[in-house]
């Protein structure tokens, strides 16, 4: 770890605190100089790192900005290797790159704006600068390739029980794999995966977490009418990002042992956006209404149609009617 990190860490885990450059020093056994070079390389990078006289070195407790440090501070579950880059085109694109040339399960990758941002069915996702989080992790299940989508609902369960834990707030789930909150979609998830062709089983694959915290700056596009933000204005609580990654990582992680006894099937039930209500399916291009009954024990979902037929979607995407009056 580069001494600039390390610096970082100290600083983190005590926000608010200030530290000499000798105790900082003393406690990485580096150079004071060092210490100093580290200091001036993250207030370059935008930190907010008070220095003092007879006091030294102070992280300003309000500081927003992403960074592995920040979201160790609320980690729970050991192993994860968490990078995060402030750009990036897409984080699923350059995770895939890192799962190809054989980085190990558990490589986390976050970011805080996506040029190139990954939704399902190939349509792009707004990931504007400085008001969403975007965070993408590695697996190497042993699993087939139909039981992927325990990953997608696993993740969904995690980001609503992590919204809750951070905000205080009721979160929903909207079949498949989509996050509500007071009625507008707040995060959208996309699992990409590799098949390994001799077993039939998965060769790596990589969750997407696409999270709207704040209000981006000139608000959603006219096309995103349903979207929505966890967080009505910014900031609420300037370090709600990184909390939120960490909280998001310790549900799945801790999930993701027992994966397939869906631990967290109840969780997911719990918030269900769409049972019991009018639906519209989009299937194949087509659409045609509905009424959600349940959830079946594989995460499909059972729906009544208009001519008394009862079947089980098991991929699609479907939509809420308004109750007929």
């Amino acid at each position: 770890m580069l001494i600039k990190d390390r610096v970082l860490e100290a600083l983190e885990a005590n926000r608010g605190v200030y530290f000499s450059g000798e105790a900082l020093a003393g406690k990485l056994q580096v150079s004071r100089s060092a210490v100093w070079k580290a200091i001036s390389q993250l207030r370059e990078s935008g930190y907010p790192i008070d220095a003092v006289s007879n006091r030294g070195y102070c992280l300003r407790a309000e500081s927003a900005i992403l960074s592995p440090q920040s979201i160790a501070q609320y980690l729970a579950v050991p192993g994860l290797a968490v990078e995060v880059q402030p750009v990036v085109t897409s984080t699923n694109t350059l995770l895939r790159q890192q799962a190809e040339a054989g980085a190990p399960e558990g490589t986390v990758l976050a970011a805080t704006e996506q040029t190139a941002g990954k939704g399902r069915r190939d349509h792009s996702f707004f990931s504007p600068p400085d008001s969403g989080l975007y965070i993408s992790f590695l697996l190497r299940p042993n699993m087939e390739a139909r039981e992927a989508l325990l990953l997608t609902t696993c993740a969904a369960a995690s980001v609503a029980l992590a919204i809750e834990d951070c905000t205080g707030e009721p979160a929903e789930i909207k079949w498949v794999n989509d996050v509500f909150c007071r009625g507008k979609k707040v995060c959208g998830i996309l699992t990409e995966a590799a098949l390994d062709l001799e077993t039939g089983g998965l060769q790596y694959a990589i969750v997407g977490i696409g999270v709207n915290l704040f209000p981006p700056e000139g608000g959603f596009p006219p096309e995103l009418n349903e979207a929505g933000v966890v967080f009505d204005s910014k900031p609420q609580r300037l370090e709600s990002r990184s909390q939120l990654a960490g909280s998001i990582l310790n549900h799945f992680f801790s999930f993701y042992p027992n994966l397939a006894e869906k631990p967290f099937f109840a969780d997911y039930r719990k918030r269900s956006l769409v049972l019991g209500q009018p639906i519209t399916i989009l299937e194949r291009g087509q659409t045609r209404p509905a009424v959600a009954l349940d959830l079946e024990e594989d995460f499909s979902l059972r729906v009544r149609e208009e001519d008394g037929t009862v079947r089980c979607l098991s991929s699609g995407e479907v939509s809420v009617r308004p109750h007929s009056r």
